[in-house]
């Protein structure tokens, strides 16, 4: 009975290292808007579903680092799903508060922008798997804008 049971456990552990899992890439990260009290920073994230059902996402996290620090961070709590053996772009809304910008004056000084790493866990449900997050990483500089750029 125990040899039957090792390789009804053995077949399951195959199977189950050998499903296709959704695979996800950041695509872009651009300005999105400047306010009085902070700079609104949007990534595009597509995601690729191989299964012919939709897959719930129950969240996405974001780090948003600059110079070795962490200048923004959050969640988006159920942002909807990804459609069935199709392309899902997800929208993340980063906003960073002016008061961090304060502590990049070195990195902002040497070419008015600044150097970021996006660390974005995008958390799924997959059936019989369970939740399963899709670690990204992004590397890249913002360019700030000018005095031209906000009149």
């Amino acid at each position: 009975m125990s040899e039957l049971l090792c390789k009804a456990k053995q077949f399951l552990v195959e199977k189950v290292t050998n499903v296709k899992t959704p695979e996800a890439t950041v695509t872009d990260v651009d300005l999105e808007g400047v306010h009085r009290d902070s700079i609104d920073y949007g990534a595009k994230v597509s995601v690729d579903n191989p299964y012919d059902a939709a897959i719930p996402i129950c969240e996405i996290s974001y780090v948003l680092k600059s110079d070795g620090r962490v200048i923004a961070s959050g969640t988006i709590p159920d942002p909807g799903s990804l459609k069935a053996k199709d392309t899902t772009i997800l929208d993340v809304p980063v906003k960073v508060p002016h008061s961090v910008l304060v502590s990049l004056v070195k990195d902002i000084g040497r070419d008015w922008d600044i150097d970021y790493e996006l660390e974005i866990g995008l958390t799924i449900d997959l059936p019989i798997v369970g939740n399963f997050t899709i670690p990204l990483s992004w590397k890249g500089e913002v360019k700030l804008p000018t005095l031209s750029d906000l009149f």
